[in-house]
């Protein structure tokens, strides 16, 4: 097992339990306990997938176009500039829906995506296939609500950046939990315990899981793709590069010429030369990186190749959602109990940073993560940084909601 950074040893005990199944093993160093298997962690196997593994919001990601614009093209520094912004922060939480259960009411949602008509929806049930195309159909290009984000960035040479965090939403969710059950002995539609579930591909229910799988990579790769672009022309700019990676998915690549499905839950792929848009928190500067491009037989290679060519997705949290805000009763908002982040923490932190801030909650205050720089610090190497972005406005779903579809 390739290990990056420090971790708890519930966490590393997790890594462990996943590293008997699977044929080699990794946990990048935003690692942290998960379900079965902890976000951040990485496993190959040999013609099996683990559905736990991929997680329930399968293909989470991440996507950011760099636009033509510049930061001064939003207005000069100071008054005019903060108006702008929260005038921009204002549009995005108006037109990109946010939050538990929400259908994009937009009239250029692109519910007539080729990926409606995929085969792969064959594999589910008559009864419910149905219902769920529709939800699917309804919530694409919907963010949700947790660390789901929309960000406008400025890079350190000013060019204005627009990046996005989300994935399949419901429909994605709906797969995972279902084939949960299955593997279990269950129906579709059954609510089972999140416990380990491995299908050949060569079965019924391999086969028809890894297609509905990368079914939803296509669906969370055209939701993102139109958050961002709509953004991007809310405010003005024209697109000239965009990159867009998932990091809950499950991949079918080449490790010492054997061919593996390589699991990564919280982790972005980092071939040599593959880049990746990385975020901190609310209150932290993002990344774009690409995998490094070391010398063949150099040990730099050696760690790339034990780490399975992967690398963080983010800063990783160092508390709970439950320690960070505390215990709430969700249908009244009451507070049973206070968190370790207070409203003033959080919002000092936000104006120190200069952020414009619409919606998030205590449970993803800067406080409950670690810092970036550190966390891609421990990483060894294995990438580099090729641009940081500087967060001007972040828009999340309200503090109010509680949403089971993000990761």
């Amino acid at each position: 097992m390739k290990i990056f950074g420090e971790h708890d040893e519930k966490t590393l005990a997790q890594l462990r339990q996943v590293a008997e199944r699977a044929e080699r093993a990794a946990l990048m160093a935003d690692g942290h306990l998960g379900y079965v298997m902890p976000i951040g962690g990485v496993a190959a196997y040999r013609d099996e997938v683990s559905v736990v593994g991929v997680g329930f919001d399968i293909a989470c990601g991440n996507a950011a176009i760099r636009t033509d614009l510049q930061l001064n093209d939003l207005g000069a520094e100071g008054e005019e500039l903060g108006l702008r912004l929260n005038q921009i922060a204002d549009e995005i939480y108006g037109t990109v829906s946010f939050g538990l259960g929400r259908s994009n009411k937009a009239d250029d949602a692109p519910i007539d995506h080729p990926l409606f008509e995929d085969e792969a929806w064959d594999a589910i049930p008559a009864k419910h296939r149905g219902n769920l195309r529709e939800k699917a159909r309804a919530q694409l290009g919907t963010v949700g609500s947790g660390n789901h984000y929309v960000d406008v960035f400025a890079d350190e040479s000013g060019h204005i950046w627009v990046g996005v965090h989300f994935g399949s939403r419901g429909f994605g969710h709906t797969i995972a939990s279902a084939f949960l059950a299955l593997g279990q002995g269950g129906h579709w539609g059954d609510r089972v315990p999140e416990s380990e579930v491995i299908f050949r591909l060569d079965s019924d229910l391999g086969h028809d899981y890894y297609g509905l799988m990368e079914l939803a990579g296509q669906y969370a790769y055209a939701g993102r793709e139109w958050v961002v672009r709509k953004v991007v022309d809310l405010i003005g700019g024209d697109e000239l590069d965009l990159v867009h990676n998932h990091h809950n998915y499950a991949w079918r690549e080449t490790h010492d010429d054997e061919e593996f499905i390589v699991v990564r839950k919280g982790a972005t792929p980092a071939f040599p030369g593959q880049r990746g848009f990385i975020g901190g928190s609310m209150g932290d500067d993002a990344v774009i990186v690409q995998g490094a491009s070391p010398e063949p037989g150099s040990e730099l290679e050696s760690v790339q190749k034990e780490s399975l060519y992967s690398t963080v997705h983010g800063a990783g949290r160092v508390m709970s959602r439950t320690a960070a805000r505390g215990k709430i009763r969700w249908k009244t908002g009451e507070i049973i109990s206070p968190g370790l982040v207070s409203p003033e923490m959080m919002h000092g932190w936000i104006r120190e940073k200069g952020v414009v801030l619409r919606g998030g909650g205590l449970d993803e205050s800067p406080h409950a993560y670690r810092r970036l720089p550190e966390v891609l610090a421990a990483q060894g190497g294995t990438i580099e940084v090729l641009h940081t972005l500087r967060p001007l406005v972040v828009v999340m779903a309200g503090a109010d909601v509680k949403d089971p579809y993000r990761d």
